[in-house]
């Protein structure tokens, strides 16, 4: 038996929906993967329940989206309110769809999602899942990384070598473990009681948009889901036990205020502590983290699976790249400096929103939000860049608009651009130039004029350039207005 074959390009440990996701880019790009999650199932009641455009693109990348949609609800926004229901701040999202072709934001049950990526999971040639694996040690070498699993159900331990190992495996995540650093605390920790009910009969009181009643001894949460389930929040407080906050008795009478049992059934009640965490190492040689592995946040904005998702397409075309060049390092240090600062965005906010929804402060308010819309506190949605990584070493004059999302026009044949172009690197000008591209040291690039494709003239006018090189991710490399800028741009190595 060969010790140092390697069988499989990439590892990932997890089949959530961020090691999902990031398993079918994977899959897309030809890299050859094995999942290992631990359970033999999928977890059939609802946990997340939102997520956004951006995510839905991923989704659209990946082949799931068109039939995700038909099992979401779209969310009209979020509206914080007092003791007395008197709306302290609006976070209104539009119900048509915006930049990226999609609605803004999405309510769903994890469990529909989950069925999607795996199905398309195994459609995927070069990925393979298996189920009650057990992830026992992870052991590196300069070559590749030795990874110690337990088949549950045979109860049978055998190694599998690998060239790089992805923790997807949650908050208690073992690859985390192994990589080693601090995890940083940015200081949210309650405890709330999470319901889900489904109703037994039409009840459009209770409305579409997602309530945070902001009371400073007892917050709560209303969430409109899918089809006839709804989700309630409560904070508890210190003292009460997690095994009587949770008697359906005890339920009920939190729900009171809405609905009883004459109205919809209990499907389940669960007790989370919501926390703030961002770990401060990513990544150590061939391991890395992604999802819960590497960060917590309070679940006010909707984001912990979206930042999950985010990391997922923004490490599997680098993975790629790494594996097709042999060379891993620099392409993967921009892993973690990139999406760290983008998800530490996400978690000051949701814990702005978390100490809003803990008082009815007015001037809280008032801080929180960006405008005044008719003399109500307003809030939009934020929409953070990635941090310093692949392209900052372009000139100043070419990054103005590095780490930001293109956004997904319509082409002249009504078919939306990343359907036509894929999960690719993508170089759009306004004039053709001759850019000679080395195969061997080079990613390649799809090259595209807008004379040839004159609907991408408004993408160029909005960033106010002439040429624009777009990562699978969508995220901005650069961008030129010279020839000699675009010939610069268009020679853009990661090497």
């Amino acid at each position: 038996m060969d010790v140092n074959r390697i069988d499989f390009d990439v590892v990932i440990v997890g089949c959530g929906p961020t090691g999902a996701t990031l398993a079918n880019l994977l899959g897309i790009c030809g890299v050859n993967v094995l999942i290992l999650e631990k359970e033999n199932k999928i977890y059939p009641l609802p946990r997340a329940v939102h997520f956004d455009d951006e995510v839905m693109r991923v989704f659209q990348t990946i082949g799931i989206a068109e039939e995700l949609e038909k099992k979401t609800h779209v969310n009209p926004g979020m509206r914080f309110v007092d003791n007395q229901d008197n709306v302290l701040l609006n976070w209104p999202r539009p119900t048509t769809t915006g930049k990226h072709g999609w609605n803004p934001s999405y309510r769903f049950h994890q469990p529909d999602l989950e069925e999607l990526l795996r199905e398309r999971l195994s459609q995927q040639k070069t990925v393979t899942m298996q189920s009650e694996q057990e992830v026992i040690s992870v052991k590196e070498n300069e070559e590749f990384i030795s990874v110690l699993v337990r088949d549950l159900g045979r109860n049978k331990v055998r190694s599998i070598n690998t060239k790089f190992v992805v923790g997807c495996d949650g908050a208690r995540s073992i690859v985390r473990t192994l990589i080693g650093g601090e995890v940083e605390d940015l200081g949210f920790r309650e405890r709330w009681l999470v319901v889900d009910v489904l109703l037994k009969k039409e009840m459009p009181e209770l409305g579409d948009f997602t309530i945070q009643y902001c009371d400073s001894e007892r917050p709560m949460t209303y969430c409109r889901s899918p089809k006839n389930r709804r989700r309630w929040e409560i904070m508890l407080l210190d003292g009460e036990a997690n095994s009587e906050m949770m008697l359906p008795e005890k339920v009920w009478s939190f729900l009171g205020r809405w609905i009883d049992k004459n109205d919809a059934d209990l499907e389940r009640s669960a007790v989370y502590t919501f926390e703030s965490r961002l770990s401060q190492r990513w990544r150590r040689g061939r391991m890395m983290i992604a999802g819960d592995s590497a960060h917590l946040m309070p679940p006010f904005m909707g984001q912990g699976m979206c930042a999950g998702i985010r990391d997922a397409t923004n490490l599997a075309w680098k993975l790629s790249v790494a594996l097709k060049t042999k060379e891993f390092n620099g392409i993967l240090d921009t892993y973690q400096s990139e999406r760290s600062s983008n998800v530490r965005t996400y978690i000051e906010t949701a814990i702005r929103l978390g100490q809003l929804i803990n008082t009815h402060d007015p001037k809280g308010v008032l801080e929180i939000s960006e405008n005044k819309n008719g003399g109500l506190a307003t809030m939009r949605s934020i929409y953070p860049i990635l941090g310093e990584g692949v392209g900052s070493t372009l000139p100043d004059n070419m990054i103005h608009h590095r780490g930001l999302i293109v956004s997904q026009p319509k082409l002249m044949d009504s078919v939306y651009f990343d359907d036509k172009y894929g999960y690719n690197h993508i170089f759009i000008s306004r004039v053709a130039v001759d850019i000679n591209r080395s195969k061997d040291t080079q990613e390649p690039f799809v090259f595209i004029t807008t004379q040839n494709e004159s609907s991408l003239e408004e993408l160029l006018n909005d960033l106010g350039t002439n040429a624009v090189l777009i990562r699978p991710d969508r995220h901005i490399i650069g961008t030129a207005s010279s020839v000699k800028e675009i010939e610069l741009l268009g020679s853009f190595s990661y090497h």
